[in-house]
Protein backbone atom coordinates (compact mmCIF):
# COMPACT_ATOMS: atom_id res chain seq x y z
CA UNK A 1 0.00 0.00 0.00
CA UNK A 2 1.22 3.26 -0.85
CA UNK A 3 1.98 5.88 2.18
CA UNK A 4 2.82 9.73 1.37
CA UNK A 5 6.64 8.93 2.26
CA UNK A 6 6.99 6.50 -0.41
CA UNK A 7 6.57 8.76 -3.57
CA UNK A 8 8.51 11.91 -4.47
CA UNK A 9 7.29 14.83 -2.78
CA UNK A 10 7.11 17.05 -6.18
CA UNK A 11 7.18 15.23 -9.64
CA UNK A 12 9.60 16.77 -12.28
CA UNK A 13 9.00 16.22 -16.24
CA UNK A 14 11.41 13.67 -17.45
CA UNK A 15 11.85 12.25 -14.10
CA UNK A 16 11.80 8.37 -14.04
CA UNK A 17 9.78 6.66 -10.91
CA UNK A 18 11.74 3.59 -9.59
CA UNK A 19 9.81 0.34 -9.86
CA UNK A 20 8.38 0.70 -5.88
CA UNK A 21 7.43 4.13 -6.45
CA UNK A 22 5.26 2.94 -9.67
CA UNK A 23 3.71 0.31 -7.59
CA UNK A 24 3.23 2.77 -4.46
CA UNK A 25 1.43 4.72 -7.31
CA UNK A 26 -0.37 1.79 -8.74
CA UNK A 27 -2.01 0.79 -5.05
CA UNK A 28 -2.94 4.48 -3.75
CA UNK A 29 -7.05 5.26 -3.48
CA UNK A 30 -7.90 1.96 -4.57
CA UNK A 31 -10.89 0.30 -2.87
CA UNK A 32 -9.49 -2.73 -0.62
CA UNK A 33 -12.79 -4.05 0.63
CA UNK A 34 -16.52 -2.84 0.43
CA UNK A 35 -19.35 -4.26 3.59
CA UNK A 36 -22.78 -3.07 2.77
CA UNK A 37 -25.86 -2.93 5.41
CA UNK A 38 -29.35 -2.93 5.67
CA UNK A 39 -31.90 -2.17 7.88
CA UNK A 40 -35.93 -1.98 7.34
CA UNK A 41 -37.63 -1.51 10.23
CA UNK A 42 -39.88 1.63 10.63
CA UNK A 43 -39.06 3.60 13.76
CA UNK A 44 -40.29 6.78 15.18
CA UNK A 45 -39.42 9.94 17.94
CA UNK A 46 -40.68 12.86 19.33
CA UNK A 47 -37.43 13.18 21.31
CA UNK A 48 -34.38 15.85 20.42
CA UNK A 49 -32.06 12.93 22.10
CA UNK A 50 -30.29 10.99 19.18
CA UNK A 51 -31.33 7.49 18.77
CA UNK A 52 -30.19 4.72 16.28
CA UNK A 53 -31.86 3.83 13.68
CA UNK A 54 -30.09 0.57 13.75
CA UNK A 55 -28.03 0.95 10.54
CA UNK A 56 -24.59 0.17 11.39
CA UNK A 57 -21.77 -1.56 9.65
CA UNK A 58 -17.69 -1.71 10.62
CA UNK A 59 -15.05 -2.31 8.64
CA UNK A 60 -11.51 -2.71 10.09
CA UNK A 61 -8.69 -1.11 8.13
CA UNK A 62 -5.92 -2.32 6.51
CA UNK A 63 -3.52 0.74 7.36
CA UNK A 64 -4.03 3.70 9.83
CA UNK A 65 -3.60 5.97 7.23
CA UNK A 66 -6.40 4.52 5.19
CA UNK A 67 -9.94 5.80 4.84
CA UNK A 68 -13.44 4.82 4.68
CA UNK A 69 -16.19 5.88 2.11
CA UNK A 70 -19.12 6.21 3.92
CA UNK A 71 -22.64 6.08 1.74
CA UNK A 72 -26.01 5.88 3.53
CA UNK A 73 -29.53 6.89 2.30
CA UNK A 74 -32.73 6.20 5.05
CA UNK A 75 -36.10 7.18 4.02
CA UNK A 76 -37.26 9.90 6.89
CA UNK A 77 -40.61 11.57 7.35
CA UNK A 78 -42.44 13.74 9.95
CA UNK A 79 -46.20 13.43 10.24
CA UNK A 80 -46.65 16.91 10.72
CA UNK A 81 -45.83 20.33 8.60
CA UNK A 82 -43.12 21.99 10.03
CA UNK A 83 -41.47 19.08 11.73
CA UNK A 84 -37.85 18.97 11.55
CA UNK A 85 -35.49 15.61 11.54
CA UNK A 86 -31.21 15.42 12.48
CA UNK A 87 -29.35 12.70 11.03
CA UNK A 88 -26.11 12.34 12.65
CA UNK A 89 -23.39 9.73 11.66
CA UNK A 90 -20.88 8.39 14.12
CA UNK A 91 -17.61 6.31 14.37
CA UNK A 92 -17.12 3.83 17.44
CA UNK A 93 -13.27 2.36 18.03
CA UNK A 94 -13.01 0.32 21.04
CA UNK A 95 -14.66 2.59 23.97
CA UNK A 96 -14.50 5.86 22.02
CA UNK A 97 -17.13 6.99 19.88
CA UNK A 98 -16.93 10.29 17.40
CA UNK A 99 -19.55 12.61 15.48
CA UNK A 100 -18.35 12.51 12.47
CA UNK A 101 -21.68 14.42 11.05
CA UNK A 102 -24.82 15.90 11.71
CA UNK A 103 -27.85 17.07 9.32
CA UNK A 104 -30.58 18.44 9.97
CA UNK A 105 -33.86 18.86 7.61
CA UNK A 106 -36.86 21.57 7.87
CA UNK A 107 -39.74 19.18 6.31
CA UNK A 108 -42.81 21.09 5.21
CA UNK A 109 -45.98 19.85 3.63
CA UNK A 110 -49.36 21.45 3.81
CA UNK A 111 -50.81 18.85 4.07
CA UNK A 112 -49.71 18.04 7.50
CA UNK A 113 -46.80 15.72 6.92
CA UNK A 114 -43.67 15.38 4.34
CA UNK A 115 -41.57 12.39 3.09
CA UNK A 116 -38.16 12.42 1.65
CA UNK A 117 -34.93 10.27 0.84
CA UNK A 118 -31.97 11.15 2.97
CA UNK A 119 -28.75 10.45 0.93
CA UNK A 120 -25.03 11.71 2.64
CA UNK A 121 -21.15 10.86 1.29
CA UNK A 122 -18.44 10.98 3.75
CA UNK A 123 -14.92 9.97 3.84
CA UNK A 124 -13.53 9.56 7.30
CA UNK A 125 -10.06 9.16 8.24
CA UNK A 126 -10.37 6.45 11.26
CA UNK A 127 -6.58 6.49 11.62
CA UNK A 128 -6.20 3.14 12.66
CA UNK A 129 -6.58 -0.51 11.81
CA UNK A 130 -9.11 -1.40 15.01
CA UNK A 131 -12.47 -2.55 14.25
CA UNK A 132 -14.15 1.10 13.12
CA UNK A 133 -18.34 0.86 13.66
CA UNK A 134 -20.60 3.72 11.98
CA UNK A 135 -24.00 4.26 12.94
CA UNK A 136 -26.85 6.72 11.74
CA UNK A 137 -28.77 8.08 14.56
CA UNK A 138 -31.73 10.32 14.14
CA UNK A 139 -33.47 13.11 16.12
CA UNK A 140 -36.64 15.62 15.88
CA UNK A 141 -34.48 18.60 16.63
CA UNK A 142 -37.54 21.04 16.68
CA UNK A 143 -41.03 21.18 15.96
CA UNK A 144 -43.86 18.82 17.11
CA UNK A 145 -45.22 15.96 15.85
CA UNK A 146 -43.36 12.54 15.43
CA UNK A 147 -40.42 12.08 13.07
CA UNK A 148 -39.71 8.57 11.34
CA UNK A 149 -37.12 6.69 9.87
CA UNK A 150 -37.19 3.41 7.15
CA UNK A 151 -40.83 5.14 6.80
CA UNK A 152 -43.24 1.91 5.64
CA UNK A 153 -40.44 -0.27 6.51
CA UNK A 154 -38.43 0.61 3.43
CA UNK A 155 -34.46 -0.17 3.97
CA UNK A 156 -32.51 1.81 4.76
CA UNK A 157 -29.12 1.65 3.29
CA UNK A 158 -25.09 1.82 4.67
CA UNK A 159 -22.18 0.84 2.12
CA UNK A 160 -18.51 1.63 3.57
CA UNK A 161 -15.55 1.27 1.34
CA UNK A 162 -11.79 1.07 2.67
CA UNK A 163 -9.42 3.72 0.35
CA UNK A 164 -6.04 3.27 0.12
CA UNK A 165 -4.21 6.20 0.99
Amino acid sequence: MATPTNLPAVFVANTVLTAAQQNDLRGAFRTLQVGGFAYSVQQSSTSATYATTNLTGALTPQAATNKILINASIPISTDTAGGQIGIRITQTIGATTTVLGTWTYAMYNSAGGAYSNWNMQLLAAPGTTSATTILCEFARTSGTGIVYVNVGNTPSNLVLQEISA
